[in-house]
């Protein structure tokens, strides 16, 4: 018997590097990571939740509920309440309630958050370029395109 009837894989052999390929995006995006979050506490003093946080307040100045920033996080409201609680205290983020429905909260990035996020974008996009700088235009493309298609296949 071979080992395609016992496994159900009609070509073991591109499995095998597909699990392959997986293992060392996995140690990619953790190098990565762990080189901005290292790059973020030592030029920042922050956080790679509360830049992500930040972010996406940035990015939407009208603000956004509660339940949308973790929705769009992919995090837990708990999480996202501890980071938003830390950011309104430190004066980057704003809480209201709306007037409609007086439990749910509203959050903005201040002007104090949206000067920081300006500085801190800045500095991040540089930080990305430089821990990709071996990758090429065309390489970064096809990527991008493999990324899309394994979103897409999930």
């Amino acid at each position: 018997m071979d080992s395609a009837t016992t496994t159900g894989i009609a070509d073991e052999h591109l499995a095998r590097q597909r699990l392959r390929l997986w293992l060392q995006m996995l140690k990619a995006t953790r190098h990565v990571e762990s080189a901005l979050r290292e790059r973020l506490r030592a030029g920042y003093d922050t956080t790679l939740p509360r830049f992500d946080v930040l972010a996406t307040l940035h990015a939407t100045p009208e603000g956004m509920k509660m339940s949308e920033l973790s929705a769009h996080l992919v995090v837990s409201n708990g999480n996202v309440t501890g980071v938003v609680d830390r950011l309104v205290a430190d004066g980057l983020a704003e809480r209201t309630n709306l007037p409609n429905d007086r439990r749910v909260f509203l959050v903005r990035i201040t002007d104090k958050g949206r000067a920081l996020m300006d500085e801190m974008t800045s500095e991040h996009l540089m930080w990305v370029n430089d821990l990709f700088e071996n990758v090429t235009e065309a390489d970064a493309a096809r990527a991008i395109s493999i990324m899309l298609d394994i979103r897409q296949k999930a």
